[in-house]
């Protein structure tokens, strides 16, 4: 049977592909995928959206008696998970590539997400448990940062993965969708899950996305025999990684993940500090009072509405005046994300003065994030995995998911700073203060990153080829 349409057959390694097939229509196994992403992302996406309000308004004691966080505490937790959440795929990803490849790496640690989940619907019970909450907490937060890091970079390449030199040409759409799809399921959760825990509890709002995962292994599962299983390199990998190809791709990808690190580090702050300044604002929309986290959800809304905005008028607009390239669409990006923090700033020092803003202050600054957002993520994803080599793409993942970890790790940092010398007496970086340093640092990083743009020289590999 030649499963080719135009040309000879895939190669195969008992009963699945190794290499893509010679066809320039969608692969097979790419519904699987998107429809894994889904769930998934709804997991994680709705844990998430109620970390910050769960640490500040609903942990408890071993004895059952309300021990909620300060901000900053919940900020140190909550973005130091973040930052273990972004470390971890640079492990799933040697475990991916030198090892047992990507589909066996996803299947075996999405098996440690959803324990992780488990725990995490169980911190709230430990008169049934036993377990000090913080301590299932650590546990829980650990074993989730440990599936959903780890699955990340292999996730995001096994997608790669999937098309050859024919089909290359749907590759820029493909990560569309799938970043498409990511925030399907995110929209979902970040509406749910706050409704979930205002009206049922820690339990229920953290057992529903732990149920989402298992329905995410299991739909993976199901398209084993769609995918193409690109084999892990082995003892190659070690060679290709020191070798002279794998060391310049690092070299020259490198600077710009150094640069993503703030932005990340703004970026994510709409889910702990912007989630703690939606508390101060007014909710009310239309007579309904929507919760500081579910502001959350206008972020994925506007990812799907942007996606298809971007491609067919944006870049094409941007395209009359100058070369539209990877680079310049994420420096444009890096040059927004200034202005977003710098609208919630302004926000806070309306606060300050004893006003109180429509959430629609934060909700414009969530329109201006988003655009950041879709030209610095989604095109550095898709430009980490064409920069490298072909044995490398799930450790060039997770090269670049480590700029979110330091990204996440600064914020920690500069929590902690705040909190501790608010212990000794002093305070640093109140109210908008915070909001506008975290600006600056973004504006200066834009600027640099236009000046090093300049330079970059790399090398395109897609698999299939050469």
């Amino acid at each position: 049977m030649n499963d080719s349409h135009n040309g000879s057959p895939a190669a195969k390694s008992g009963k699945y592909h190794t290499s893509p097939l010679p066809t320039d229509r969608m692969p097979g196994g790419i519904p699987f995928i998107v429809g894994n992403e889904v769930a998934e992302r709804f997991s994680f996406y709705g844990m998430r959206a109620i970390l910050a309000v769960f640490l500040t308004k609903h942990l408890i004691d071993s004895s059952g008696q309300l021990a909620p966080m300060d901000d900053e505490t919940a900020n140190i937790w909550q973005h130091n998970f973040v930052a273990a959440v972004y470390f971890t795929p640079l492990l799933g990803a040697i475990l991916s590539d030198w090892l047992i490849g990507k589909y066996h790496t996803i299947l075996c640690l999405s098996m440690f997400y959803c324990a992780g989940h488990a725990v995490m619907a169980l911190v709230d019970f430990p008169l049934l448990t036993g377990i000090e909450p913080t301590t299932a907490l650590a546990i829980a937060l650990a074993l989730i940062a440990i599936g959903a890091g780890g699955i990340k970079p292999c996730v995001s390449a096994h997608v790669g993965d999937q098309f050859g030199q024919k089909n290359q040409h749907l590759l820029t759409t493909i990560y569309s969708w799938f970043y498409f799809a990511i925030n399907f399921g995110s929209t979902f959760s970040t509406l749910l899950t706050p409704w979930l825990l205002d009206r049922y509890g820690p339990g229920v709002a953290f057992g529903v996305p732990g149920v989402l995962m298992a329905i995410a292994t299991f739909v993976f599962w199901l398209g084993r025999h769609r995918f193409v299983h690109v084999p892990p390199g082995g003892k190659r990998f070690v060679s290709e990684t020191f070798s002279a190809a794998g060391g310049r791709a690092l070299v020259n990808l490198i600077p710009l993940y150094l640069m993503l690190v703030p932005f990340w580090a703004l970026f994510d702050q709409t889910q702990s500090s912007w989630v703690h300044q939606a508390r101060d604002l007014d909710c009310i929309v239309w007579g309904w009072e929507v919760l500081p986290s579910q502001i959350q959800a206008a972020n994925p809304i506007l990812v799907m509405l942007f996606i298809p905005l971007f491609a067919y008028v944006v870049y094409p607009l941007m395209g009359r005046f100058w070369k539209v390239t990877p680079l310049r669409k994420i420096g444009v990006g890096l040059l927004l994300t200034g202005p977003a923090f710098a609208i919630v700033a302004w926000t806070q020092m309306r606060i300050d003065a004893g006003e109180t803003p429509h959430l629609l202050w934060q909700i414009l600054a969530y329109v201006v994030m988003t655009a950041a957002e879709v030209m610095v993520s989604i095109t550095a994803l898709e430009f980490s995995y064409t920069q490298a080599p072909k044995k490398m793409k799930s450790l060039i993942m997770g090269v670049f998911f480590l700029s979110i970890t330091l990204g996440n790790v600064f914020t920690s940092g500069v929590n902690w700073l705040i909190k501790s010398q608010k212990e000794k007496g002093y305070e640093i970086l109140v109210g908008a203060d915070y909001f506008w340093f975290f600006t600056w640092v973004m504006v200066g990083t834009a600027v640099v990153y236009v000046g090093w743009s300049q330079f970059y020289r790399g090398q395109t590999y897609i698999q299939g080829e050469g």
